[in-house]
Order: C-alpha cells, then sequence, then structure tokens
C-alpha cells in the first residue's frame, strides 16, 4: 500500500511541477534577472549621455547635439564662426555654391583653406556617416531659417 502511495505521489509531482518552493524560487531568480537587465541597461542609456560630455556621441544624437559638439568650436554655437573657423551663414556656404558633397567630403576629409583665412579645415574624428548627415540638415535648416550673411 505504501508502495502505491509513494507512485501516486510521485506522479502528482511530476503532473504539477516542482514543489511550490522550487517554483517560487524559480519565478525569484527570473524576476532579479530581469531587474538587474533593467539596471544595467539604464546604465547604458546614462552612459550614451556622459560619452557625449567626454568627446564620444550618442549614435543617435540629434544634428544640434552633433554641430555643437564638433562644429561649434571653430564655427560658432550660432553658425556665424569665431576666431578659429567661418560661419556657416556666409554666403559662400549657400546649396549653389557648397552643396551638400561638399561638405559630407569637408567634414570626413577635411579641407585645404580656399575663402577664408583660418587655415586648413582637419578631418572631424569619431563621426559617422548617418551623423554628418544630421549636421548637414542642422546646418541647411538654420540657413532657411536665419538666411545668409553678404
Amino acid at each position: 500500500m505504501d508502495v502505491r502511495r509513494e507512485i501516486w505521489k510521485r506522479a502528482k509531482e511530476i503532473r504539477e511541477g516542482p514543489d511550490r518552493s522550487n517554483r517560487y524560487m524559480s519565478i525569484t531568480r527570473r524576476l532579479v534577472a530581469t531587474i538587474s537587465l533593467a539596471v544595467l541597461m539604464a546604465g547604458c542609456a546614462q552612459n550614451n549621455q556622459m560619452t557625449e560630455a567626454s568627446g564620444l556621441l550618442a549614435v543617435n544624437a540629434d544634428g544640434v547635439t552633433i554641430y555643437q559638439a564638433r562644429c561649434a568650436s571653430c564655427h560658432g554655437s550660432d553658425l556665424r564662426g569665431s576666431d578659429n573657423g567661418p560661419s556657416q551663414l556666409s554666403i559662400v556656404y549657400e546649396p549653389g555654391h557648397h552643396g551638400d558633397d561638399s561638405y559630407r567630403s569637408a567634414i570626413r576629409n577635411g579641407v585645404g583653406q580656399h575663402h577664408w583665412t583660418f587655415g586648413d579645415m582637419p578631418a572631424v574624428p569619431d563621426i559617422t556617416d548617418e551623423q554628418i548627415e544630421r549636421v548637414i540638415i542642422y546646418i541647411r535648416t538654420q540657413q532657411d531659417e536665419l538666411g545668409f550673411d553678404r
């Protein structure tokens, strides 16, 4: 009789799964893993913001952020130039004279002095093609809104 009872007990355990304490332990482990993953992902998001301040840009940074981080020190935070580089609102940068491909090439490869007396422009380091496109869109939008200096 005891053997039969033991068999039924084991069959019930198989049908119902592990006992409740093991089931709760499994749920607890999954919950801890999920919370840990969420904390890790939040840390990664904060690291993207922190890397912008330290010189590396988040991959999905917008054109304004990229411009301010990579271009403003020479071309001015307001695009009006500085002692280190020309204004992006100068009429020589209108699309008919300096098209978007000129910007792409200058940002990617640098460019020799030709319209200004600031010296050669070096290539911009640590910038992706997608970020270059965002910078160009930002500059062109600002040119449309602010107009060109003549």
